[in-house]
C-alpha cells in the first residue's frame, strides 16, 4: 500500500474501525445511526463522491433514529457543502487525518512497562476515558469494531496516565480515543501511545497508522507532525 492512502480509503477505514450502530444506504446517502457514539458515527454522507442527493431524505432518515441533521463533507463535495450551507447548517469540527508508515513509528524498546495492551474492559481505563468525555456510547463503538483491535495504556512510573484504542482495517491501522490525564500531559505519554500503536499495528501486518483529529487540537497535531505523520485527508461536519 502507498504510504498515503486516498482520502476515500481512509474514511472507509474510519467507518470500519469506529463503526456506527447501523449504516444504511438510502436515496443516495449513507446514513449512520450513532446510538450515542458521537458525530463520527452519527453523520450522513453522500453515497457517491461529488453527488448532491436530496437533503430532505437524509434529514428524514436521521430523524427516524432520533438524530438531528448532521452531515460529513470532504474536499470535492463543494456543491453539497454549499447546498447544506444554504439550508442554514453550520460548519462543525473541521478535522484532519494524519498518517505515517507503520515502520517509521515502530521502535525496538521494551514497551512492556510503558504501554500495556488490554483486550477486556478495565475500570481504570474507562475512568481515564470518562475524564475526557468518552463515555458508554463511545465504548460501545469500540466493542463493535470487527477487525483486530486492542486498548493501549501508557504508564509513567507505576501509574496509568493515558489510553487509546486501535483497530485494523486491512493494511490501515486507525488509532482512536487517545486520552491523557491532564496532570500527565507534556510528559511523553502521547508519543508512547503512538509508538505502542505502531508496534501493535506492525504485528497485525498493517502498513499505515492513521488517526483523525480536529484542526483546533493544536498540541496533538504538533506531536503528530513531530513524529512525521502527514495530513492525508480532511473533512468537516455541518449540523443544524
Amino acid at each position: 500500500m502507498n504510504a498515503s492512502p486516498s482520502a476515500e480509503r481512509l474514511l472507509a477505514a474510519i467507518d470500519a474501525t469506529w463503526p456506527p450502530a447501523e449504516i444504511r444506504a438510502a436515496d443516495g446517502w449513507l446514513l449512520r445511526r450513532g446510538a450515542g457514539g458521537g458525530k463520527r458515527v452519527s453523520a450522513a454522507s453522500a453515497g457517491r463522491p461529488g453527488a448532491v442527493p436530496e437533503i430532505d431524505a437524509a434529514v428524514a432518515g436521521l430523524a427516524a433514529w432520533g438524530q438531528g441533521p448532521l452531515f460529513r463533507l470532504s474536499p470535492g463535495e463543494e456543491a453539497l457543502d454549499a447546498a447544506l450551507e444554504a439550508r442554514g447548517l453550520a460548519v462543525v469540527d473541521p478535522t484532519v487525518v494524519h498518517v505515517a508508515p507503520v515502520v517509521s513509528l515502530t521502535d525496538d524498546r521494551d514497551e512492556t512497562a510503558r504501554v500495556i495492551r488490554a483486550s477486556t474492559p478495565i475500570a481504570l481505563v474507562e475512568e481515564i476515558w470518562a475524564a475526557g468525555g468518552i463515555g458508554p456510547g463511545r465504548l460501545a463503538v469500540m466493542a463493535r469494531a470487527a477487525g483486530p483491535r486492542i486498548t493501549l495504556i501508557a504508564r509513567i512510573g507505576d501509574r496509568p496516565v493515558g489510553v487509546g484504542f486501535i483497530a485494523c482495517d486491512g493494511a490501515v491501522a486507525m488509532l482512536h480515543a487517545v486520552e491523557v490525564l491532564a496532570a500527565a500531559r507534556r510528559r511523553g505519554a502521547g508519543e508512547m501511545l503512538l509508538r505502542g500503536a505502531a508496534n501493535w499495528a506492525a504485528e497485525q501486518g498493517a502498513e499505515v497508522l492513521a488517526l483523525a483529529v480536529t484542526e483546533a487540537n493544536a498540541p496533538a497535531r504538533a506531536l503528530y507532525a513531530k513524529l512525521g505523520m502527514g495530513v492525508a485527508a480532511r473533512y468537516h461536519y455541518r449540523a443544524g
